[in-house]
């Protein structure tokens, strides 16, 4: 896995995330939760493994996972609370 390095630049000539640096944002990404009303299936889109917290939830409903990356192309799908 190649490391950013502060020599090199993080966006390509065209305005692009360069590869590396696109590589490390998705690392972060699943590391915070969303925060949102309501179920997040079909509705938000997230990363494998990223949290979802509804806070307008119920307790035993109010933490999300996703836990498939998508469903047929849709990456609003595969959320289930836990």
């Amino acid at each position: 896995m190649a490391q950013l390095d502060a020599s090199l630049p993080i966006v390509e000539k065209d305005g692009t995330m360069t590869t590396v640096f696109r590589n490390q944002m998705n690392r972060y990404e699943i590391q915070f939760p969303i925060a949102g009303a309501g179920s997040p299936n079909g509705v938000v889109e997230g990363s494998y493994l990223q949290e979802y917290l509804d806070v307008t939830g119920t307790t035993g409903s109010i933490v999300y996972r996703k836990v498939l990356p998508d469903v047929g192309g849709d990456k609003t799908l595969g959320w289930v609370a836990v």
